[in-house]
C-alpha cells in the first residue's frame, strides 16, 4: 500500500509511524520480514472489521482477513510467508497509478470471471482508468511460475468469458447462440455478459488483457510471448473483413478478439507505465498503452476503405456503361437513357431499344 499511495516517496518513515500508531490500537500487525528487511504488515481481525465498515459502504471491496494461526507444537506463526507474486501485483498497480493510469481506489485484485462450466478465471489485477483512455484493463502478472501454455489457457478462458450471455438474455438470443458455435459473433457486445461487468472499452473487441512479466529474463519473456502469439492466435488475432473488395480493403476485424499487450515490471519502473513500453501481440515494437490498445487498421479504416472501394467501383461501372452507350447512325449523338431500353412492342413506330437511330432522327 505504501508503494501505491506514496509512489514517489523514497522514505517510509511517515508510513511506519502511522503503522506503529495503528499497531498500538491493535488494528494492524507485522506478519513477516522480507529478505530486504522490509516488514510486511496486515490487518488484524479488529482492523479488518474497521476497514470493512469504512470502505464497503463506498463500494470498495476489502481483501480476505489473514488470520493468525500458530503451530500447536512449536508455537510458530503459520502462513507467514508473504507471496512475492502479490508484491509484484501491488508494484504493477503502483506504477500504473504513478503514471496517471487509474485512481488508487480504482484497482481491484483477484477478480473472478465465471465460465459456463463453473470454472472461475481470476484476474490478478483489474484497473479502470477512463480518464487515461483505459476504461478497463485485466492484468496477469507472471513471475515465470507458470508455463507459457498456462497463459494461453488463461487467454482462452478470457475469450470464452467474453462470448457468454447473461442469465436473463432474451430467449431468441439464447436460441440463436445454441443454434451453432459461432452464432454468438452475431450478438452485439451490449447484449453479452461482459458488458454487464465492465464499461465499453471505446475500441473494438473484448475486454483487453495485459501480461506483465516480473523477475525474469528477456529470453524467457521473448519465448513466452512467441508461444502466446502462435498458440493463442485464435483468441487475440483480428480477422479479414468479409467484403466485395478484398484487394482494396486491408483493414482487420477486431470485434471478436481479446486485445493483448505485454510488458515487464522492470520497464514500468524504469520508464513509467505511460511510456512506450507496451507491445501488442501481432505487432512489432513498443507503444504507449493507449496506442497499443487502439486499432488504427480496424473498423474505422474498414469503413473508409469500403466507401472508397464502392465509389471507385460505381465510377468504373458507370464508365463501362457509358462506353457501351449506342450512337445514332444518322446524327452521331449518344442515346439517352430513355432511348437505351429494351423494346417492349413491335417496331411499327420508333420505340426505346431501337439502337440504329435516336428518337429525333427516327421521327424526322
Amino acid at each position: 500500500m505504501w508503494k501505491l499511495t506514496r509512489p514517489d516517496n523514497k522514505h517510509d518513515k511517515l508510513v511506519r509511524d502511522t503503522l506503529l500508531d495503528l499497531e498500538d490500537h491493535h488494528l494492524v500487525r507485522i506478519e513477516t520480514v522480507r529478505e530486504d528487511q522490509r516488514q510486511v504488515w496486515v490487518l488484524t481481525k479488529r482492523g479488518h472489521g474497521e476497514a470493512k465498515r469504512l470502505l464497503e459502504p463506498k463500494g470498495i471491496r476489502v481483501s480476505a482477513l489473514r488470520e493468525e494461526k500458530y503451530d500447536p507444537v512449536t508455537g510458530k506463526l503459520l502462513g507467514a510467508s508473504y507471496d512475492d507474486h502479490a508484491a509484484a501485483v501491488t508494484s504493477t498497480a503502483a506504477e500504473l497509478h504513478r503514471a496517471g493510469i487509474g485512481h488508487r481506489l480504482g484497482f481491484a485484485t483477484e477478480i473472478g470471471h465465471r465460465l459456463a462450466d463453473g470454472y472461475v478465471q481470476r484476474a490478478d489485477l483489474v484497473v479502470r482508468a477512463p480518464e487515461a483512455g483505459v476504461p478497463v484493463l485485466l492484468l496477469e502478472i507472471d513471475r515465470r511460475t507458470e508455463d507459457a501454455h498456462d497463459l494461453v489457457a488463461k487467454l482462452r478462458r478470457y475469450w470464452e468469458w467474453g462470448r457468454l450471455l447473461p442469465k436473463d438474455a432474451a430467449k431468441h438470443t439464447v436460441d440463436l447462440v445454441r443454434s451453432r458455435p459461432d452464432a454468438i459473433e452475431h450478438v452485439d457486445h451490449e447484449k453479452r455478459l461482459w458488458r454487464r461487468v465492465y464499461p465499453p472499452t471505446g475500441r473494438e473487441g473484448l475486454a483487453p488483457v495485459a501480461v506483465v512479466f516480473a523477475d525474469t529474463t528477456e529470453a524467457k519473456v521473448a519465448n513466452t510471448v512467441a508461444v502466446l502469439e502462435e498458440a493463442g492466435r485464435r483468441y487475440w488475432a483480428p480477422r479479414r473483413y468479409d467484403t466485395l473488395y478484398p484487394k482494396a480493403v486491408t483493414a482487420r476485424d477486431y470485434r471478436q478478439a481479446v486485445p493483448v499487450v505485454v510488458t515487464t515490471i522492470e520497464q514500468l519502473t524504469e520508464h513509467g507505465a505511460n511510456a512506450a513500453v507496451w507491445r501488442r501481440l501481432g505487432r512489432t515494437g513498443e507503444q504507449t498503452l493507449t496506442d497499443a490498445l487502439d486499432n488504427p487498421d480496424g473498423h474505422a479504416l474498414y469503413l473508409a476503405q469500403e466507401a472508397r472501394a464502392e465509389a471507385a467501383d460505381q465510377q468504373r461501372r458507370a464508365a463501362q456503361r457509358e462506353a457501351q452507350r449506342p450512337v445514332c447512325t444518322r446524327c452521331g449523338q449518344k442515346f439517352t437513357d430513355q432511348c437505351w431500353e429494351e423494346p417492349t412492342a413491335p417496331r411499327t413506330t420508333w420505340s426505346p431499344g431501337d439502337l440504329s437511330l435516336c428518337g429525333t432522327c427516327h421521327a424526322g
